[in-house]
């Protein structure tokens, strides 16, 4: 599909599905270099790392865990601003290695919040592992080790990210048309 209207917006192929398993497998190959012998605990932002958390996942074949958080800052496609905990950590993160998994980074605000709330918890190591990274859009300077692929500060679609709760199923990464 070169195209997808959802929510009164259309929006056109910027990324393939097959461009993004491509890139995930070899994310996937170098953290699993990476962290052989360490036991990383992946720390999924949901909702929009959902997709990104289970294909990479998938791809790391060492001894690992998974947990989730739920952060909020987006209302439609834009940032609030303001980021607000929805659901917090359960898992014990003192002297482990975490690897928070992003859908993206654009501002920074959100991963900045929670990167904070981790450090409390004594790990013996953070890393950040984003799908798509927008630079442009930062407006907080954040770590980004594990990048798939830097974007313009463009609207994008798909493959976790939303519209209005919207699209997160498509398989591909669309960006609004101007």
């Amino acid at each position: 599909m070169q195209q997808v209207t959802l929510q009164g917006k259309t929006f056109e192929l910027f990324i393939s599905q097959n461009q993004i398993q491509e890139r995930i497998a070899e994310l996937a190959a170098q953290i699993t270099r990476e962290y052989v012998g360490k036991d990383p605990l992946f720390l999924g932002v949901l909702n929009g790392s959902f997709l990104f958390a289970a294909d990479l996942l998938k791809e790391v074949p060492i001894p690992c865990q998974i947990s989730f958080i739920k952060l909020a800052s987006y209302i439609g496609t834009q940032s609030t601003g303001e980021v607000n905990t929805l659901l917090g950590l359960s898992e014990s993160m003192q002297g482990r290695h975490i690897i928070v998994l992003e859908d993206i980074i654009d501002t920074g605000l959100t991963l900045q919040k929670l990167l904070a709330v981790v450090a409390e918890k004594e790990p013996a190591s953070v890393k950040v592992a984003a799908l798509l990274n927008k630079p442009e859009a930062r407006k907080v300077e954040v770590p980004a080790h594990y990048i798939g692929f830097n974007t313009p500060n463009e609207f994008l679609l798909g493959y976790g990210l939303d519209v209005d709760g919207y699209g997160r199923n498509l398989k591909h990464i669309y960006k609004l048309q101007n």
